[in-house]
């Protein structure tokens, strides 16, 4: 659902993925033509490094005694 949003209405990702100021940053960015490709490539990487480090916590909390 989120890559869905990342594509769509990038600005909206940052928020879900608690970076509120990048969000802000991300919607400026996406108020012009130009900048809306960039801020959708922006968007989606970051979900994917969100996910990423989802996944790390997940595997090392449950390694720790």
């Amino acid at each position: 659902m989120r890559l869905i949003i990342a594509l769509l209405l990038p600005w909206l990702t940052f928020f879900t993925i608690s970076r509120p100021i990048a969000g802000i940053i991300c919607l400026i960015l996406q108020l012009t033509i130009l900048g809306w490709l960039p801020a959708t490539i922006w968007a989606v990487y970051a979900l994917s490094q969100y996910k990423t480090d989802q996944k790390i916590k997940e595997a090392l909390g449950t390694r720790q005694i």
